[in-house]
């Protein structure tokens, strides 16, 4: 979510000159004779974005092509993509927010399905492992809600409802629940879902046999401390670490996860001692081999924090390196596959910017290359 408050967003089109992308010589697919589409990115669409852009990111220089791009979506802010890549399913973050199914062919966009998603800007939304169940987190309204995932990747109505309650100390930003996102555990067995505005994730076991996906009944919390604010989180491949970034406080907590349980061993402070401006910590990912993390922060800093990981999940304080995100905001980050590359979406800034990414030390440099979009906040490798 946006650090202010949000107005009601109303949607105007402007020319497209105002979302050109850098221009790459790209490898050509070898039916089409054109360049491969891998990167998907969400956008707002309040200052002329069109919606969902469809890139392909050349790898040897980091610029990027625009493939095709969606026509009158309005707030597809957070995206997740099925496994074989046939569909594509965005949360329209409004008011009366909603959830987009688009079928994805010949890299493409067309869509076929909306729902409600029973709540207020939705924020977050993801696919379970299985790929039977989707996950919206509605951020204004405090809740969850799930849908059945037919096998032509169409949803069912909204299947589960869950509100969320409760506030903490911040009375500007934790006045009652806002939830940001819905994550599973590497092990598929569980959903966790960060609350910024009551300081508690929620931990669901997840299953499909009997009745609703998420079982309330056994549903355990992890407290966080008054006014951190649980934004996102990312767990390690064998499941045993859990890391929290805490938008509020510019903060990662790092959790010991076994069996549905969370025991806490760490707090890790992403700012400088003598910083003094305001927090507004983003977005967290390992590294593709789990030996370094990466999270973003906001407010006054605009930057990206890297930090080595110790054996036994612990991050290594000394290790922490500030790199300049070179723009406004910077909301979601990813990586790609093989981890020599790092993407960081500058909302208020209308750039996405490519890191290299040296895969021994974690190191990040700049290529000079700003891909330019209106409004980027989700950056999807595919």
């Amino acid at each position: 979510m946006i650090l202010v408050k949000k107005l009601i967003v109303i949607f105007f089109v402007f020319p497209l000159a105002s979302t050109s992308l850098a221009q790459s010589s790209l490898p050509p697919s070898p039916k089409t004779n054109a360049p491969i589409a891998n990167l998907l990115v969400g956008t707002y669409t309040k200052k002329g974005s069109q919606g969902i852009y469809v890139l392909s990111f050349d790898t040897s220089t980091g610029k990027a092509v625009e493939i095709s791009h969606t026509n009158g979506c309005i707030n597809p802010s957070f995206l997740t993509i099925s496994k074989d890549h046939a569909q594509v399913y965005a949360v329209n973050e409004s008011t009366e927010g909603k959830v987009s199914v688009y079928e994805f062919a010949d890299n493409k966009l067309n869509l076929v399905q909306e729902k409600s998603s029973k709540g207020a800007d939705p924020c977050y939304i993801q696919l379970s492992p299985d790929q039977t169940n989707l996950f919206v987190a509605n951020y204004s309204s405090g809740s969850i809600t799930s849908y059945h995932r037919f096998a032509d990747g169409r949803l069912s109505n909204p299947q589960q409802f869950i509100q969320h309650s409760g506030s903490s100390i911040n009375k500007s930003r934790q006045e009652k629940a806002h939830l940001h996102g819905v994550f599973f555990s590497s092990d598929g067995k569980y959903v966790l879902t960060p609350d910024l505005g009551s300081d508690e994730i929620s931990i669901y076991p997840y299953q499909i046999k009997n009745g609703p996906p998420l079982q309330l009944q056994k549903a355990s919390k992890i407290q966080s401390e008054p006014g951190a604010g649980p934004r996102h989180l990312c767990f390690s491949k064998n499941g045993k670490y859990l890391y929290v970034i805490e938008e509020l406080t510019g903060t990662i907590s790092v959790y010991n996860f076994v069996k549905g349980v969370a025991h806490f061993i760490q707090k890790v402070n992403l700012h400088p001692s003598n910083f003094k401006g305001m927090a507004g910590s983003a977005d967290i990912h390992l590294s593709p081999d789990d030996l370094y993390l990466y999270a973003t922060n906001r407010g006054n800093e605009n930057n990206i924090v890297c930090l080595k990981v110790l054996p036994g999940g612990k991050l290594d304080q000394k290790s922490i390196q500030y790199y300049s995100t070179e723009g406004k905001s910077p909301r979601n980050f990813t990586l790609n596959k093989e981890g020599n590359w790092l993407l960081v979406a500058n909302q208020d800034s209308d750039n996405i910017i490519a890191f290299r990414r040296n895969i021994q030390t974690g190191a990040l440099s700049s290529q000079g290359v700003s891909i330019k979009l209106s409004m980027p906040v989700c950056l999807l490798f595919y």
